[in-house]
């Protein structure tokens, strides 16, 4: 490495710190230093690149493309080795493992399976924050996040965790002998909505009936959906593998489904190396899905 080519080591952490912050003085109060000091590193630093960082206009400050690429990597390397030094000094120790994953996920599978974790890993505390919001990963906070999609987020490091689809799905006892044959003929039903999201909304739009939902939905906890689907209180939009015992018991029925290639549950980390007890936890998590 020519450590000639290397931009001095201040510069690149108040531009990481602002690239963070998004402002002068939150990054000046990160690093303990004046708003002016993290403004005299970024020109700095932009003058040994060569490149402009941040769009100036009047009081606002954004970053550039170059900025933002340059961000992403100092991010990951300042956490690896922030990861690293706590680990080593283990100053890590006390702060519990931070998982995010959304509340259906946490309900139907995890929380089954996680006394399991417990019993292997007795020495690690953790923190499981069920949301369906998308939270930012960043060091010091969310460890692992698990999240549905195809994996493809800007970032982050992504990898598959449980292949499944996505399904709309009922209790006979709703339907009443209808013939369900189009999306539409769902639009008069009642649906049960994760909190925070617009699942069945999207789900009907996106298939061609624009008006959406034509009767009142009930937006509750997503832990609850699933039993209120059984008990015949709506259609649930769900991951399959949620309710397959269910479907084998007649408890409900499929009623469209899409099967879409590299789509399911994904580990979701940032680029770099994971602490300890972060590690543990997602291997344990591939096992857990390997055993399925």
């Amino acid at each position: 490495m020519n450590w000639r080519d290397m931009p001095p080591l201040a510069a690149l952490r108040a531009f990481a710190a602002f690239a963070e912050s998004g402002t002068l003085e939150q990054a000046g109060d990160a690093l303990n230093v004046t708003h002016a000091a993290i403004s005299q590193h970024i020109r700095a630093l932009e003058t040994h690149l060569g490149v402009a960082l941040v769009f100036r206009s009047g009081r606002s400050l954004e970053l550039t493309a170059e900025g933002q690429q340059l961000a992403q990597v100092l991010t990951a390397g300042f956490g690896t080795i922030l990861n690293v030094v706590q680990e080593l000094t283990g100053r890590d120790a006390a702060r519990p493992l931070h998982i995010s994953t959304t509340p259906s996920f946490a309900a139907s599978w995890l929380m089954p399976r996680l006394s399991d974790f417990r019993l292997s890993h007795p020495d690690i505390n953790l923190m499981i924050d069920p949301s369906p919001v998308l939270s930012e990963l960043r060091p010091g906070g969310i460890d692992v996040a698990i999240r549905y999609g195809s994996g493809r987020w800007p970032g982050v490091d992504a990898q598959l965790l449980l292949s499944t689809h996505i399904v709309v799905s009922a209790a006979p006892s709703l339907l009443e002998g209808r013939e369900i044959t189009d999306p539409r003929d769902l639009a008069e039903l009642p649906w049960l909505e994760e909190l925070g999201t617009s699942e069945a909304n999207n789900w009907l739009r996106d298939r061609g009936v624009p008006e959406g939902l034509a009767t009142k939905r009930v937006q509750i906890p997503g832990n609850l959906v699933l039993d209120g689907a059984r008990a015949g209180q709506g259609l649930a939009v769900t991951a399959k593998t949620f309710i397959e015992a269910d479907v084998a018991a007649g408890r409900l029925v499929i009623l469209f489904e899409e099967p879409r290639e590299g789509e399911g549950y994904h580990i979701v980390t940032r680029p770099g190396v994971l602490r300890a007890s972060a590690r543990d936890f997602v291997s344990w998590l591939r096992r857990a899905a390997r055993q399925m």
